[in-house]
């Protein structure tokens, strides 16, 4: 890819996020959201593959419909309170149009069904970027809206997601794949509590942005797509695909790890607001990713497969150090002991 559109692309993604977290006014996040969107069509499609086309059409349909239904609601909201302020949305409508709009943009269940396959024709960069980045503009909104949204219907959403997102990523080989049904059930725990403990939504969020961050990164530095290729990728960097075992478990939500905390937390407030038996689902459907989060462990530690495999051995090369993801590793595993710290800074 041409080095000026790349740079025009990243500085445009920056100033879209940058626009819709800090507005106040519906048509200016509907434009920083819009922005976003027209940012990362060149880079997804950077490939010119096939399946990296289909992707930016799909990704590009499904996110000019929830920019339009937003834009939609706001107008709604506009006509008949008179308000164009972000936190006033009042009418029924345009909350129920918002929150269907943004289950749309996060790629929530039942709207779930274009992430995976846009994610699978990106390439790992772009992927973390589809992951992370782009989650934060519509997140914001709903955060700011949390106190106006039906709680039900969020909770349903929240549930429903982590059940598909933990039950879709049993039987895939893709890693992409597995990590667009992680993002699915990892935005189920985030919606459920925002409305109870929105500074725990944002908490959730930034460690799983870490997490998932140095995930990509490491499986980008060993250029694994698949399972059977992390099957025999411990011959190029066996340290990394130990770190990349416990960055797994941690998204998991395994103590003494960090991805154990927001769970812990989430858990702890809807037992607080006598939500025991949602937290209890919740907590068995989290269940259903931990299997294939261990199965992804247990791919990346093996040393090789017990039958002859049909890959070229991959031999230990001189590798320069990658200082980001050795950073976010750390991060990834061993923020559970400042857990009293991170919650008093909330």
């Amino acid at each position: 890819m041409n080095p000026h559109a790349k740079l025009i692309c990243t500085v445009s993604l920056i100033m879209g996020t940058s626009i819709t977290i800090s507005s106040n006014h519906w048509i200016l996040a509907w434009t920083g959201l819009e922005i976003n969107t027209l940012a990362i069509i060149p880079l997804i499609s950077k490939s010119h593959h096939p399946r990296a086309i289909e992707a930016t059409i799909k990704y590009f349909l499904t996110q000019s419909t929830a920019s339009a239904l937003i834009l939609f609601s706001s107008m709604t909201n506009a006509w008949s309170t008179g308000q164009w302020d972000i936190t006033q949305l009042n009418h029924p409508t345009s909350c129920l149009m918002l929150t269907m709009a943004i289950a749309i943009k996060l790629g929530l269940v039942p709207f779930h069904f274009w992430f995976p396959e846009v994610l699978q024709g990106s390439s790992l960069i772009t992927a973390l970027l589809l992951s992370t980045l782009m989650k934060l503009p519509p997140i914001t909104l709903l955060l700011l809206t949390s106190q106006s949204l039906n709680t039900t219907l969020l909770t349903l959403l929240a549930i429903a997601s982590t059940l598909i997102g933990g039950w879709m990523g049993l039987n895939q080989t893709q890693t992409r794949k597995i990590l667009a049904f992680s993002s699915i059930s990892h935005l189920g725990w985030m919606i459920m509590i925002i409305s109870y403990n929105p500074q725990l939504t944002i908490l959730t969020f930034i460690l799983y942005t870490i997490m998932t961050s140095t995930v990509f990164l490491s499986l980008a530095q060993i250029k694994v797509l698949k399972l059977s290729t992390m099957l025999i990728s411990w011959t190029k960097t066996p340290m990394l695909n130990a770190t990349v075992m416990l960055t797994l478990l941690s998204l998991a939500g395994l103590p003494p790890l960090t991805g154990f905390m927001p769970k812990w937390l989430i858990i702890q407030e809807l037992t607080k607001q006598e939500m025991t038996p949602m937290a209890t689902i919740i907590t068995m459907l989290s269940l259903l990713s931990l299997f294939f989060y261990l199965r992804l462990a247990y791919h990346s530690t093996i040393t090789l497969p017990p039958n002859s495999s049909n890959h070229m051995k991959l031999w230990r090369t001189n590798k320069t150090l990658n200082t980001p993801t050795a950073i976010l590793t750390a991060l990834s595993t061993t923020l559970l002991p400042l857990s009293p710290l991170i919650i008093t800074m909330l």
